[in-house]
């Protein structure tokens, strides 16, 4: 069936949000510090920039630090979307920016966990808009 111009989701339409954990990929890191394959030092290099968003717009986790067992683990979300202009690629919380990526055409979503202890950060979730046709 070939797509035409109508058959295209328009920003009215209600959208659901798929989801990809990276449980997986952290769990396998983790291991790799446990068994002495890699260092605290590898994997806990959070940017400055990451841990100023993660200090003023993060949001707590309910779970602590993976690494460090820290109550100080902060969630993100980065919004991407083409349609966004200047608020493409921003930090925003994570309810703001599950909102702005249901409500944008192809818009992609990534909560990254950030540590203020140590620095330890990964990508924990991404969302992507998917539109009903």
């Amino acid at each position: 069936m070939a797509w035409g111009e109508n058959d295209l989701p328009r920003r009215s339409a209600k959208a659901t949000l798929a989801m990809v954990d990276y449980t997986l990929a952290k769990r396998a890191l983790l291991r790799g510090v446990q068994r002495g394959l890699l260092g605290r030092t590898d994997i806990c290099d959070a940017h400055p920039e990451l841990l100023r968003a993660a200090k003023h717009v993060g949001e707590s986790a309910t779970r602590p630090c993976p690494v460090c067992d820290n109550e100080d683990l902060r969630l993100l979300a980065y919004v991407f979307a083409d349609d966004l202009k200047t608020d493409n690629g921003r930090v925003h919380k994570l309810q703001d920016g599950l909102v702005m990526t249901a409500s944008h055409d192809g818009a992609a979503c990534y909560v990254v966990e950030v540590c203020l202890e140590c620095s330890w950060n990964h990508l924990s979730e991404a969302f992507q808009a998917r539109f009903a046709v």
